[in-house]
């Protein structure tokens, strides 16, 4: 019998860009596994999700930098925070040009920065991570999965079952 893959997961930091005088650090998990092998992961604090937003409480109102230098189905709970998921092809497009539809937009920024723009419902996210930082994960999730072997590692029943379940 085969042994899946491990899972790759890499957390890193992102600023959460709030106006063009503040943002806030933020630490983002990414995550990567070969049995749902076209998509990647990213989970945020469950604080910053937008719809748990408490105007007495708001993670904003805490420390912030000036500046960054003086980054689907989107918002899934998870335990540690929440998550989207989105393709890792639009994850991979976008750390060279400006890609994505709906609700996930990636796009490359001055100097290594990577811009993710999240859009739900409640409201729009602007993420600004280090482009270095998500191509070690991508580099990562291409050795689990080489890149257009992605259908080779699909469980299409399985696919279909968790569809109608």
């Amino acid at each position: 019998m085969f042994a899946a893959p491990a899972p790759v997961e890499q957390t890193t930091h992102a600023r959460l860009i709030v106006s063009t005088h503040r943002s806030a650090l933020l630490r983002v998990t990414l995550r990567y596994n070969a049995e749902d092998p076209l998509a990647v992961r990213m989970v945020f604090p469950a604080e910053y999700a937008l719809e748990a937003v408490d105007p007495d409480t708001d993670p904003l109102d805490g420390p912030l930098d000036e500046a960054f230098d003086a980054p689907a189905e989107p918002v899934e709970p998870v335990a540690d925070g929440v998550e989207w998921v989105f393709a890792r092809q639009l994850f991979a497009a976008g750390l060279d040009l400006p890609s994505g539809e709906g609700d996930v937009h990636i796009r490359p920024a001055l100097g290594q920065r990577t811009m993710v723009e999240l859009r739900s419902p409640e409201g729009v996210a602007l993420l600004q991570f280090d482009r270095t930082e998500l191509r070690r994960f991508l580099w990562h999730s291409y050795l689990v999965v080489p890149e257009g072997q992605e259908l080779r590692h699909l469980d299409c029943d399985r696919a279909l079952a968790e569809l109608l379940a």
